[in-house]
């Protein structure tokens, strides 16, 4: 027969622990259990959480955080009725009819012998850590679904205890190549402009403040990103958490933007067509290329800072206002022919196209000047030689009148009078003039007199809207107005 011993006044002693307490009998009963225990494991009574050792087994599952199940003998209550004592057993307990609900339990066991040194009482007490192995759990899952890169090295060994999927994916280092590694077999830091600071910092457990540095790699190379160490508790141990930000986008992306730039300074400056760069805001020069410097006269010295108005580029101040106001209003101009003025005081006809175009953060006007000089006076010449032909084109065929027709007008619109709105007498003036008859020849046909021949033909030309007597012919000619001679 078993002795019933008296554990009343232990029992009072730890029956308001916060902690829970659980005493069993060398001969595997369950005793008592503090209010603390009974709540942790979600019951009322001692009844209901089990009387004796197997009871309780029968009543809960217990697994270890890696979710491996216990079996009979590891059961705590187990290991303390071998006569085993330890500490710090972490494990997931949960009701064998549970609804879902779970308790994280760390635990270490007492054994108090007799004066003889045999097990008297064997006693199991637990914290319960849910609340913190569940924030940990957080964090374990928001570090891993991170995708800003990340390690965890822990202080005591400067030992990798933690990596996430970011630092992978940014460096190509595998879980396994970083985890059980130190920092001095994988040494982020090496990049440091004050390497010693930095690994001071490190071993006195304080903050690493943020740093660009080339990360060098395990494929060979190195990429350029800001660190920053913070210091953490990992399972209450002092940790220091590696951040990263990936710059090698931002560094790839400045090296194309200088080659950009220096491929469009030097195609700026080897273009043969007159270029020049100003501020929008004032149209002052920022800079002009060799080609503007030779054409104007002006060297990029004497323009840089100085506005199109105070170097008086444009010949005539109403164009240059409708330049400007154009470019601000529409952010470009395309072919606007005008004339400018050159250092020596010449005048030139250009045609001037422009766009705005963003420079260092500032919004400017690219614009070339495309000298058209010679053209023009080409055209001109060629305007007076049709001119002249046309004055007597009796002996041209229609074909060629029109031929010389086209150059003449290129651009202009046709009149839409026709032949039906003239009167007669002016009829009659039209076909001797497409018969390259002169005003006098004409005085006489009609038997008028000078005065009137020349009304005549300036009434002609105001209705069929041309200017000169090429014109009219031209006309006449395209609306199949033909008299005989």
């Amino acid at each position: 027969m078993t002795e019933t011993v008296d554990r009343s006044q232990l029992q009072q002693i730890i029956a308001g622990l916060s902690e829970g307490v659980i005493i069993i009998e060398p001969d595997q009963k369950v005793t008592w259990a503090n209010e603390s225990a009974l709540l942790m494991h979600g019951v009322e009574t001692l009844d209901q959480m089990g009387k004796t050792v197997d009871e309780y087994r029968e009543n809960f599952v217990l697994r270890y955080r890696n979710n491996h199940l216990l079996i009979g003998h590891q059961y705590p209550v187990e290991r303390v009725i071998a006569g085993e004592t330890f500490a710090d057993v972490v494990v997931v307990v949960a009701p064998r009819a549970s609804n879902g609900q779970e308790w994280v339990h760390q635990i270490r066991s007492l054994v108090i012998t007799d004066a003889k040194g045999n097990p008297d009482c064997l006693v199991l007490v637990m914290a319960d850590v849910t609340e913190r192995f569940a924030a940990e759990a957080r964090f374990e899952r928001t570090f891993n679904a991170n995708p800003a890169p990340a390690v965890i090295c822990r202080l005591s060994d400067q030992m990798f205890v933690k990596v996430n999927q970011g630092f992978a994916d940014m460096t190509g280092y595998t879980r396994d190549h970083v985890l059980g590694h130190s920092i001095g077999e994988i040494d982020l830091l090496a990049g440091a402009k004050s390497p010693e600071l930095t690994y001071d910092r490190l071993a006195e457990g304080r903050t690493i403040p943020q740093m660009e540095i080339p990360l060098a790699l395990p494929a060979g190379g190195s990429r350029l990103v800001i660190l920053a160490g913070q210091p953490i508790e990992i399972d209450e141990e002092p940790c220091m958490l590696f951040t990263f930000a990936d710059l090698e986008a931002r560094a790839k992306a400045e090296s194309a933007l200088r080659q950009s730039e220096e491929r469009f300074a030097k195609a700026f400056q080897l273009s043969p067509v007159p270029t020049a760069v100003m501020i929008l805001d004032g149209f002052s020069f920022l800079t002009v290329n060799d080609a503007f410097a030779a054409q104007f006269g002006y060297a990029d010295t004497k323009l840089i800072g100085k506005t199109q108005k105070e170097m008086r580029l444009w010949a005539r101040p109403e164009a240059q206002q409708r330049f400007e106001t154009d470019i601000v209003e529409s952010g470009r101009v395309v072919k606007f022919e005008t004339c400018m003025t050159c250092q020596n005081g010449n005048e030139i006809d250009c045609i001037v196209s422009a766009e705005t175009v963003t420079i260092n953060d500032q919004i400017c006007v690219l614009a070339t000047f495309l000298d058209i000089t010679e053209r023009k006076r080409s055209e001109r010449e060629l305007m007076q030689a049709i001119d002249a032909v046309m004055t007597d084109a009796s002996w041209l065929s229609k074909g060629i009148i029109e031929k010389l027709a086209a150059l003449r007008r290129t651009g202009k619109p046709t009149s839409d009078v026709s032949v039906e709105k003239l009167t007669a007498r002016e009829r009659e003036v039209l076909g001797l003039i497409c018969q390259g008859v002169g005003d006098a020849t004409i005085s006489k046909r009609l038997n008028l007199s000078s005065n009137t021949v020349r009304n005549h033909v300036s009434a002609l030309y105001r209705k069929l809207g041309v200017h000169r007597r090429s014109e009219a012919v031209i006309w006449g000619r395209e609306h199949g107005y033909i008299t005989k001679k």
